[in-house]
């Protein structure tokens, strides 16, 4: 029997469990496919054979993604919120996501084309709205609030009160 973490993370996906799981371990550090596992009986949107789980691992978190059919979609009230270190870092994987047939939002969100979202956040910008100064963390939160992909050189610069070019 393989070892099956104790708290895993389920995500609902249209019979492309697999394809999701593969790109996440491409994309993201410290990231695997753990093991695809086939119906052993016809299920609601599949049948006997067919990849019914995959177990994969998302920068450490153990995930289960079960092709479940078209009954459920993805929505924003579940979002993996990676923190970044750098600009470099930050492009990556938005770019990644995005370039892959995701779509782009706001403040840092983008949703990857199985419909999961992402915060794609940089340090910087979490330790700039958690400023003690209050008028720092707030210049720098309204320069977020109209950013899609965070742009770290604005979030700062906002932060020490320097318009944007």
């Amino acid at each position: 029997m393989s070892k099956v973490a104790k708290n895993t993370i389920c995500l609902w996906y249209d019979a492309d469990a697999e394809d999701a799981a593969a790109f996440y371990a491409a994309t993201f550090p410290d990231s695997s496919v753990d093991g695809v596992h086939r119906a052993p009986g016809d299920f609601p949107g599949g049948r006997e054979g067919q990849v019914l789980t995959v177990l994969f691992t998302v920068m450490g978190i153990p995930c289960l993604g079960i092709n479940g059919g078209s009954a459920f979609k993805q929505t924003e009230a579940f979002s993996f919120q990676i923190a970044t270190t750098d600009q470099a870092e930050t492009d990556r994987y938005w770019d990644a996501i995005v370039s892959n047939g995701g779509t782009e939002s706001a403040c840092g969100w983008c949703k990857d084309k199985w419909g999961l979202s992402w915060q794609i956040t940089p340090l910087a910008l979490t330790e700039a709205i958690i400023d003690p100064d209050r008028t720092a963390a707030k210049r720098a939160f309204e320069a977020m609030m109209s950013m899609g992909k965070i742009d770290i050189a604005t979030i700062e610069a906002a932060r020490r009160g320097i318009a944007p070019n």
